[in-house]
């Protein structure tokens, strides 16, 4: 039997901290190692307990969750942040991806969801699913865009993909499973799966969320569908 997934919950609010306490906690398969009410703790938490996952609050004082998540992200450590918001698209949850979180969830999602979404994100796979990801997307490139109003460029990293990986990015970016992935190039899932793998391989990225972040950031999505 597998380890269990090990959280960080991070929350101000003491309340709102022991309710996902004992809602994690209930899942034979995932157990809270730590809690803090600040970004700084949050960090700290990381360093000292290396987590699987920590659940981040946004709005928080001291360090707020958009800070912390950019703190950890830069330790490379393995632990990966789903970001807990009040508001669905909330313009915090932009940066938050572009910080390196690997999805967010509301905070009255319901339990079933929440302990799923933990398992997923511990997978290193993205919480969100394709639809909601590319509408998350879309939205983040409208309110941030990364350039100064002129055409796209191509990042270095992302010329020296090779053709076809240069395909399952835009596929990953329009929010294609493996499976469907495999039936637009005409390959099995399993062979889908491996280029996925390499595109996060070269490209540095968490998981699929932050691909379709680099995809969307790069101009490589819009230029292609043009």
């Amino acid at each position: 039997m597998s380890p269990p997934v090990r959280v960080v919950v991070v929350d101000d609010q003491a309340l709102i901290r022991g309710a996902f306490r004992v809602l994690v906690d209930s899942a034979p398969d995932l157990e809270v190692v730590g809690e803090g009410e600040n970004g700084v703790e949050a960090v700290a938490l990381v360093r000292e307990l290396e987590p699987d996952v920590v659940l981040m609050d946004i709005r928080m004082p001291v360090m707020d969750g958009l800070e912390a998540t950019r703190s950890i992200a830069a330790l490379e450590a393995d632990t990966r942040v789903l970001v807990l918001t009040t508001f669905d698209l909330d313009e915090y949850v932009f940066g938050a991806l572009r910080a390196g979180a690997s999805g967010f969830l509301l905070k009255d999602t319901p339990p079933v969801q929440l302990l799923d979404g933990i398992r997923v994100i511990a997978r290193g796979e993205s919480l969100l699913a394709p639809s909601v990801t590319r509408q998350l997307i879309e939205e983040f490139v409208r309110q941030e865009p990364a350039g100064g109003g002129g055409p796209p460029t191509t990042p270095a990293s992302l010329t020296g993909l090779t053709e076809r990986e240069t395909e399952v990015l835009v596929l990953v970016a329009r929010g294609l499973s493996n499976q469907e992935i495999g039936a637009e190039l005409y390959v099995t899932p399993a062979t889908a799966k491996t280029h996925v793998g390499r595109l996060l391989m070269k490209l540095g990225a968490r998981d699929r969320t932050q691909l379709v972040v680099m995809a969307y950031e790069s101009g490589l999505v819009e230029r292609r569908s043009s």
